[in-house]
């Protein structure tokens, strides 16, 4: 994609000669033999036309091992197109351009890729370079093959100035959603220029560094290419943080017999394996550098096990959980680094067990348990799923994935003239890739709501950051009945990622079937309901974004922000309000509990009676009988009596704190019981989550009711939730519990309880 050139003393040029010799335990293709034998096999007489290329020997080789029976000529083909278009084309190097890409579909070979992406890799550049057109490429090659060189094309610097880079990377990726093997050629591409970017300017090196660090490297994992994820780490490692990789490569270098100690664990290990039937290899798998210097940042001083790892490597994945025992049993573990990615995945397709274990000389090895085929995965990851839209090349599907629908057109695409397959086409006539991973989709969707460059950019990089992510449930049923999220998101997240931009009208969630704030942190696993208001004028407040994690909520909230400014504006601070404050008196511009109004002054107290009481005092005195402020009892309710000053008698409910408080104490109860009257005062608190014209509706249901409102208090939202506490009387206490029911069941309020004033504490004794 672009002509850095190799430059054999740089420090990227040597983590990538370290890396690769350390993780593969072969030589370097030498690039400069594949330019001679590219310029060669360019002047070769007809004889040797149908001849497969010396150039593209070792691409075929690789490429055989992974699929024997792969037809080559469709690569003859685009090799000899892609040679003959870039033919007088140099790197800065001074090696003739075709090795680039031919190093690129070699980095892919290795990693199994299948024919149709190893060819879009050797022509990837022609349009962007070249006089090849893409009309040209799909008349040749075929849809796919044009679709995919199409993907990873650069915009053009020219008609987007400053947003190529953000833009180029905008079209990777939705190109990447119908077909991710553009995103496959991608990293191999940034790999390669990686590897060779030793003669760029310093302050170019670092800036393509950071992007590779922040961009690519993520997108590798998420994709699971860790062959590749691995050694872009390093190579952006040694230019990004020079002095920390020379540490770190020099305590490599000054521990040549580390790999003994791991090997010497590695003999008892494949011995006790042995010893019970258990067919495994078992190797030693040395740390890149910037495991290294992850592993030393957090033990401190390495010993000799500290520099590697053990993989075992089995046929089943009972043999998985067969050796997990074996290895626990034989020796100490450390149960704190057990991990169990078999049963539980990453959201990248990896699976393997982790475990770790003291040998007998007190040693202790880190053990990578997988399969054969979780190890392909583990290194190639979406590489080794082939094309995901089926055909006879794609490689073995891991453990617990769905295969590919099947796929149309086969032999016509072994032709390379194969016209776009059924199966990569959705109704409204878009290609589709069946194995999307879920955090692929979301990015797709809050990408459309950022048509600025920069707020891409940065929402991207932020995204990429997240590098876990949980899966929790939908209460209601809905499908899909799971959503995905980045590890750390809130129920604003879950709100946007289900509803989208209707959760502007999100008012709260239950979460495990408990009701909770906006602001809760979700786990892997939750069950959650949101609730949505069904006012259409209801939306976010700027707290929301405290809590937001992902892109689309944050740009989906801002953008609201932005097209309501007067949301913005700080809520009012608590009001008390009037028996008359309803929906038919209310100021011009009142909004429920919205700031920016404030309600009617109080007016006089209300002076009706409240329910008939007695107290039977055994031929004392008459005394003053007064329902408690606390639980404030109304008929049927169990009540009992106490004496207070002033020789008054104060009734509460049977159950109320104070009262269990007051017999504490050694306060004798009185004997109360009601009288004739049906009538009371109660007091209720009503929980709910704050919406335009909510107190209008809540007093409108207590009037409907037949209630009237003695005093009636709202406390400042926290955390979109407002407690709105009344004072009421009843007409007939016995119509109380239709009341609360009709409080509930306004929009928002999600309980309705009778007032329960805490019970100050008991004065603790004095201690000297």
């Amino acid at each position: 994609m672009s002509a850095e050139a190799t430059n054999p003393v740089s420090a990227a040029e040597d983590a990538a000669t370290d890396v690769t010799v350390r993780r593969r335990g072969r030589g370097r293709i030498d690039l400069r033999r594949l330019g001679r034998a590219a310029l060669l096999g360019a002047t070769a007489g007809p004889a040797l036309r149908d001849r497969l290329p010396d150039a593209i020997g070792h691409v075929a080789e690789a490429h055989r091992t992974h699929h024997p029976e792969a037809d080559l000529t469709v690569l003859r083909r685009a090799y000899v197109l892609a040679e003959s278009s870039h033919r007088g084309q140099f790197r800065k190097s001074g090696e003739p351009y075709i090795t680039h890409p031919l190093a690129v579909t070699l980095i892919l070979a290795e990693l199994g890729a299948e024919t149709t992406t190893l060819t879009a890799s050797l022509l990837h550049d022609t349009v962007e370079d070249t006089e090849v057109t893409l009309d040209q490429v799909r008349r040749e090659f075929g849809d796919e093959v044009a679709y995919l060189v199409d993907g990873v094309t650069k915009v053009e610097k020219i008609d987007y100035g400053a947003a190529a880079e953000p833009e180029t990377f905008r079209k990777m990726l939705v190109a990447t959603g119908n077909d991710v093997r553009v995103m496959s050629i991608k990293l191999a591409d940034r790999l390669h220029n990686m590897r060779t970017l030793g003669v760029m300017r310093p302050e170019k090196q670092a800036r393509i560094a950071r992007v590779t660090r922040d961009v690519l490297i993520p997108l590798a994992e998420r994709l699971g290419v860790q062959a590749l994820k691995t050694e872009l780490e390093d190579l952006v490692f040694a230019i990004l943080h020079p002095e920390e990789y020379e540490t770190t490569r020099a305590l490599v270098a000054g521990n040549p017999h580390a790999p003994d100690a791991l090997g010497a664990v590695a003999e008892q290990v494949d011995a006790v394996l042995r010893e019970a039937g258990i067919g495994a290899d078992v190797l030693v798998r040395p740390r890149h550098f910037v495991s290294v210097h992850r592993v030393r940042l957090k033990r401190g001083e390495l010993r000799g096990c500290d520099f590697g790892r053990l993989l075992v490597l089995v046929a089943e994945d009972a043999d998985c959980y067969a050796v997990l025992g074996e290895l626990h049993t034989c020796f100490t573990p450390v149960i704190s680094e057990f991990k169990d990615f078999i049963a539980a995945p990453k959201f990248n397709l990896y699976q393997s067990l982790h475990t770790a274990v003291a040998a007998p000389d007190g040693a202790v090895a880190e053990v990578l348990i997988r399969t054969h085929r979780m190890h392909k995965v583990a290194e190639a990851g979406v590489v080794a799923l082939g094309n995901p839209h089926g055909g006879q090349e794609t490689a073995e599907q891991p453990e617990g994935t769905a295969p590919p629908a099947e796929r149309q057109g086969t032999s016509a695409e072994r032709q390379g003239t194969s016209a776009t397959p059924a199966s990569l086409v959705s109704e409204d006539g878009e290609r589709v890739d069946p194995t999307r991973p879920g955090w692929l989709s979301r990015l797709l969707d809050w990408q459309q709501s950022a048509p600025d460059p920069d707020t891409f950019w940065t929402s991207l990089r932020a995204d990429l950051a997240e590098d876990d992510e949980i899966t929790v449930f939908r209460a209601d049923g809905g499908a899909p009945g799971t959503i995905s999220l980045p590890a750390g998101a809130s129920c604003v997240d879950a709100a946007y990622a289900q509803h989208g931009e209707a959760a502007h009208a999100c008012l709260g969630a239950r979460v495990n079937g408990r009701l909770a704030p906006l602001s809760t942190v979700l786990g892997d696993g939750d069950t959650v309901q949101l609730l949505l208001a069904q006012d259409p004028v209801s939306g976010p407040s700027p707290e929301w974004l405290d809590h937001a994690r992902t892109p689309a909520a944050r740009i989906a909230i801002t953008g609201w922000l932005r097209d309501h400014p007067e949301s913005a504006a700080p809520a009012d601070p608590g009001r008390r309000l009037g028996p008359d404050d309803r929906s038919d008196n209310r100021p011009d511009g009142w909004s429920g509990d919205r700031p920016g109004t404030r309600p009617e002054p109080l007016p006089a107290a209300d002076r009706r009676p409240g329910a008939e009481l007695h107290a039977d005092l055994d031929g004392e005195r008459p005394a003053a009988v007064r329902p408690a402020g606390c639980c404030t009892p109304v008929p049927p309710d169990e009540i009992t009596g106490f004496r207070v000053r002033g020789g008054s008698v104060t009734v509460h409910r049977s159950t109320c704190a104070s009262a269990d408080a007051m017999r504490r104490i050694g306060r004798a109860p009185v004997a109360v019981r009601w009288g004739d009257t049906a009538q009371g005062r109660v007091t209720l608190v009503a929980e709910s989550f704050g919406r335009p014209g909510l107190l209008a509706d809540l007093t409108e249901a207590i009037a409907t009711a037949g209630a009237a409102v003695v005093s009636a208090t709202v406390e400042p939202p926290s955390e979109q939730r407002v407690r709105h506490t009344y004072t009421l009387h009843l007409p007939d206490a016995a119509e109380l519990p239709a009341l609360m029911r009709a409080m509930r069941d306004v929009p928002g309020v999600y309980d309705v309880s009778r007032a329960r004033h805490r019970a100050s504490p008991r004065p603790r004794p004095h201690r000297t």
